[in-house]
């Protein structure tokens, strides 16, 4: 997994973000499913970069709170199985 952010990528983080904040608008946000799952393993979240965590936390209108520590573990006990997390 790479830490260089390609233009799709920047596009998109750029346009989830700007959703996000139209829907903070609202008294509280709701959870979205997107499409597809994320399909990251655990090794992938330890090593994501800050951007890419608060990009997907975002995306399924989950918080984007705290430091990349705690945003990593948010993600992890979001998106893995249990017989993932060890």
């Amino acid at each position: 997994m790479s830490g260089i952010m390609s233009c799709a990528d920047a596009a998109r983080c750029s346009m989830i973000g700007s959703e996000h904040q139209q829907r903070s608008s609202k008294a509280f946000d709701q959870f979205q499913m997107p499409l597809h799952y994320p399909r990251y393993r655990r090794s992938d979240y330890e090593g994501m970069p800050e951007w890419k965590l608060d990009c997907l936390l975002k995306e399924y209108g989950l918080p984007v709170v705290g430091d990349v520590a705690q945003k990593r573990k948010f993600a992890m006990g979001a998106f893995l199985w249990p017989c993932e997390m060890y």
